[in-house]
């Protein structure tokens, strides 16, 4: 971590006295569970979206043996008590589902599905009043996959995203399952089709990838978290360059060879510095990296062991078995101007070498960078098979929320009564033609003190999406500048923008319209 940047950026935001968070259980009347065998150890996602644009988010719940489920977010007013109500499905026997992300893909306004599945993986186009199908016209064919991972970009001159596909254990395999990974697939776009998928050789069991400009250079390149459990031996993390031919980072580039029990990604800048820290769930450890001062390519170091981000053990209970991490999220879950970290904990069925009773981590930063757990206090330590999961300001009132998807156990529903600490702000981008919703964009925040950039991407965290406003806690700040840098590279003017809002920026040349979202 760069503490210069660290204690500078925390100080002009944060504010004075810390109160813990409080989470009330909204799961009454939701009847979902993430099921089935071997295949379904992993995977168990959400996709959280608004797909009927009435501003409150709706969530697509992965189901493993069990079909898929759409909920429709009914909470009905501005900061009441959340509600979701079950909505139909073109397909209702949509089964295989590991996980699903939202994204624009066809550029029309409403929000599309990338669907991932053991199986054929689906590409389902949004309709209005949350309808969908499955898309026709762009030739995707993924062939019968372990789906358990994906991530989207705009490359540049393209009217469709870049798809990127982790997948998992070989199935076709007879000499599996250990060290028999399959490929990942990369889907480029060329005269508006996907030709057949290119293969991302070798593939170390992929459980998350994200496409991130790591660096602002002006390109997304792909970073891949893999399961040490199936690879066992030769595998390790992974970095792919997005040249016109991808490869991957080496040593010669700066990149660190290590291996984890990859479970999920995160990205955000936490130290002020404008590049995003990265966090990484496994088996075991937790991974806290930041980029190297100076560094030429992505060299990423891990956090000390005293910054609190490691989340290693069970915190509760008398289990002192290593954690299993899965999903994880960013998010400043009281507003006070640091940002906080979920992750979602569980066995993958009966591990004995891993923790059995195994709570899901809230970990809270305080004003010296440090991080200390409150899952327990605030109410959102459950003990079930933690999968995906999503923090979402889901009743819009300006405190994220959290949903959160078990493996044989309920979805579980929870809303973020917090006494708020300080102000917000809730950004969403919209362009025109193509990338509707600007994935790759920066959306730069000047405080007056300092300047929090923040990165807008579609992939990562373990098989859960969302594409929904980016919430900011700003601590005392009670006004702000704000610009984008779109994914062309063009930087807006500086716009003044009052908080405890949610607001819509559009483009227009180098200048951006805010208006209310």
């Amino acid at each position: 971590m760069r503490p210069e940047f660290l204690v500078f950026a925390v100080a002009s935001l944060a504010t004075g006295a810390t109160a813990d968070p409080v989470f009330e259980r909204r799961s009454q009347g939701i009847s979902h569970t993430y099921a089935g065998g071997w295949e379904h150890f992993i995977g168990g996602g959400v996709a959280v979206f608004d797909c009927n644009n009435d501003r409150m988010p709706d969530l697509f719940v992965a189901g493993g043996a069990e079909p898929a489920r759409m909920f429709i977010n009914s909470t009905g007013e501005i900061g009441a008590e959340l509600a979701f109500t079950a909505h139909p499905l073109p397909d209702q026997e949509l089964g295989g589902v590991t996980g699903a992300y939202p994204l624009d893909i066809d550029g029309d306004g409403l929000l599309d599905l990338a669907v991932l599945r053991v199986g054929a993986n689906k590409l389902l186009k949004g309709g209005p009043d949350c309808s969908f199908s499955e898309f026709t016209n762009l030739g995707f064919q993924s062939g019968d996959r372990w789906t358990t991972a994906f991530s989207a970009t705009w490359e540049q001159g393209q009217e469709l995203p870049t798809l990127a596909f982790g997948n998992y254990v070989d199935r076709r395999d007879p000499n599996g399952p250990f060290e028999v990974c399959d490929d990942n697939m990369l889907y480029r776009p060329a005269d508006g089709l996907y030709a057949d998928g290119q293969p991302l050789t070798p593939g170390y069991c992929t459980l998350s990838v994200l496409f991130s400009d790591w660096g602002r250079r002006g390109r997304a390149d792909l970073r891949v978290s893999n399961d040490r459990h199936y690879y066992v031996r030769e595998g390790q993390e992974q970095m792919w360059a997005m040249e016109s031919q991808p490869r991957l980072y080496t040593k010669e580039d700066g990149w660190r060879e290590f291996k984890l029990w990859g479970m999920g990604i995160a990205s955000r800048d936490l130290s002020g510095d404008g590049l995003p820290e990265i966090y990484l769930t496994s088996m075991g450890d937790q991974k806290l990296q930041s980029l190297e001062v100076s560094a030429a390519g992505p060299s990423y170091k891990d956090a000390t062991y005293e910054r609190g981000t490691t989340a290693h053990r069970p915190y509760l209970g008398d289990d002192g078995r290593p954690s299993t991490g899965w999903h994880v999220a960013f998010g400043d879950v009281t507003n006070d101007g640091r940002d906080d970290i979920f992750v979602a904990k569980g066995n993958v069925e009966q591990m004995p070498s891993s923790a059995m009773k195994d709570p899901n981590n809230l970990l809270i930063q305080q004003a010296d960078g440090r991080f200390v757990e409150a899952g327990d206090s605030a109410g959102v330590a459950t003990m079930e098979r933690s999968r995906g999961g999503a923090l979402v300001d889901m009743n819009m009132d300006g405190l994220l929320d959290l949903v959160v998807v078990n493996r044989r156990a309920p979805l579980e529903i929870y809303q973020n009564i917090s006494q708020p600490e300080g102000h917000w702000l809730a950004v969403g981008l919209e362009q025109s033609g193509h990338n509707r919703n600007a994935v790759g964009a920066w959306i730069e925040l000047d405080t007056g003190d300092a300047v929090i950039a923040r990165e807008i991407t579609v992939g990562g965290g373990h098989a859960s999406g969302t594409l929904v406003p980016e919430h900011f806690g700003l601590g005392d700040v009670d006004t702000v500048r704000l610009r984008v840098i779109w994914p062309d590279g063009a930087a807006s003017d500086w716009e003044q923008s009052g908080v405890d809002r949610a607001v819509l920026v559009g483009r227009d040349g180098d200048a951006i319209v805010v208006s209310d979202y």
